[in-house]
């Protein structure tokens, strides 16, 4: 179990240091949503936060409300145990992924518009000055992929 904890506590850096960058969260809710991630169902509690992020509890209640409030934490409580047990908000991973999908459906739109300019172009355009589709073809087709993917993830975690 406790190679089990330090992988756990590496992976929580290492999340926390990749939300950091991609969703501009501050570094110690960062490390919080990471540890809630990493935690799982089960959830986790204000101490528990406090005492594996090293954190004093002010820093962790400020972070943790400000996690609340934009949604990206839930909490439960259990009979008879005054503790919040936080977890993953799934309506908001959802409402990410759907943003992702609109992102990537956007993308591929664009270029295929690029694309059939271009091919109306090259009907005027000698061959030595013709564009290339070659690039657009294969970004489209990885982009429906991607799109095809991201739509199969969502209903995995929508249904579960």
């Amino acid at each position: 179990m406790e190679t089990l904890n330090k992988k756990k506590a590496y992976l929580v850096e290492k999340l926390g240091v990749f939300l950091e960058r991609k969703e501009g969260l501050a570094p110690i809710a960062a490390r919080i949503l990471a540890q809630v991630i990493l935690t799982g169902k089960q959830g986790t509690t204000f101490e528990d936060l406090v005492s594996t992020l090293c954190a004093s509890k002010s820093t962790i209640s400020t972070h943790l409300n400000h996690l609340y409030d934009l949604k990206r934490l839930d909490y439960f409580t259990k009979t008879g145990d005054r503790k919040k047990y936080y977890t993953i908000n799934v309506e908001s991973m959802v409402q990410n992924i759907t943003d992702m999908l609109e992102e990537w459906k956007s993308e591929k739109e664009l270029h295929i518009e690029m694309m059939e300019f271009k091919a109306e172009m090259n009907k005027n355009l000698s061959e030595e000055n013709k564009f290339e589709l070659h690039f657009h073809e294969s970004y489209i087709e990885f982009n429906e992929e991607a799109i095809k993917s991201i739509a199969k993830l969502k209903e995995t975690i929508v249904k579960s």
